[in-house]
């Protein structure tokens, strides 16, 4: 029997019978849930949830959106509904450092990663060669002062052509504008090479060298017009100590970059990730 995959995911004030109301209609719909995720805000007592789950044959986006229409008006509900068997697309951009793009584009290419590139983009010239070899668009566009507005409207317009639902600053080195930012909240994901909130900015494993810490990290974060305090996906560290130089930290650092920008790339795009004003909830498993 054919079937689909689909994932809910919703928020609303908590109160009783949320979940009885949703897995009732499904279950009506002959649906079968794969996995069931929530939480409950106690402090401002709103509730989310995750539900992915396969439809039978037949029952579509139309008739799973019209079945909950009630419990959602019921409930005041904010949703989303993700048909899995879609397969996401994403631009990829990335400066002079490639590991974490490498990364990713393993990732896809081993099957972890559910996504299309449908774009590499670059203000250096560096990754054309691994675009062509993986068969992916490249797009070069330096940026100066004079032609950032002009880079950034391409941008908006190649997300539009190539119907991209996420975009993945993979070490890309350039400060989006706040206009951008803000037109694409939600779907831009960046790696910072720290541990966020601390060292912010440039070069921040010689910053973290200068100050002695002894752990390191690295943060994947959405994007928004506040430099490097959008809201937080996914982070890890790892033990240094002061036996080690400004660029052993760095290059230790380039690992854990890569593993936890495809983490957070693989959670948002399996609808795992809620935003909450400046924070996040992640339904990891």
């Amino acid at each position: 029997m054919t079937t689909k995959s689909f994932v809910l995911t919703l928020s609303c004030e908590d109160r009783p019978g949320i979940v009885a109301a949703v897995t009732t209609e499904l279950a009506d719909l002959g649906a079968n849930i794969a996995e069931s995720d929530q939480f409950w805000d106690q402090v401002t007592n709103r509730f989310f949830m995750r539900i992915a789950f396969i439809a039978p044959e037949g029952v579509g986006r139309e008739a799973i959106e019209k079945a909950l229409s009630p419990a959602i008006a019921r409930f005041d509900m904010k949703t989303t509904l993700v048909d899995r068997s879609v397969r996401p697309k994403m631009i990829i951009m990335v400066s002079k450092f490639d590991h974490a793009l490498l990364h990713l584009l393993y990732q896809i290419r081993v099957g972890w990663l559910e996504a299309e590139v449908v774009a590499i983009v670059s203000n250096h010239e560096d990754s054309r060669r691994t675009a062509d070899y993986e068969d992916v668009p490249f797009h070069h566009w330096p940026v100066t002062k004079a032609n950032k507005a002009e880079q950034e409207e391409k941008l908006l317009t190649l997300v539009k052509d190539t119907g991209a639902d996420l975009v993945v600053l993979a070490r890309y080195m350039q400060i989006l504008s706040d206009s951008l930012s803000k037109r694409l909240f939600g779907k831009v994901i960046n790696i910072h090479h720290s541990f966020l909130p601390s060292f912010k900015g440039a070069r921040p494993y010689h910053q973290a060298h200068e100050r002695g810490v002894k752990m390191i990290g690295a943060t994947a974060h959405y994007v928004t017009a506040d430099l490097d305090e959008g809201p937080i996906i996914e982070q890890d560290v790892e033990r240094v100590n002061h036996s080690l130089s400004a660029a052993d930290f760095a290059a230790r650092g380039r690992d854990i970059e890569a593993r936890v920008l495809a983490r957070a790339v693989k959670y948002h795009l399996e609808s795992r990730v809620m935003i909450v004003g400046t924070k996040t909830i992640v339904f990891t498993r």
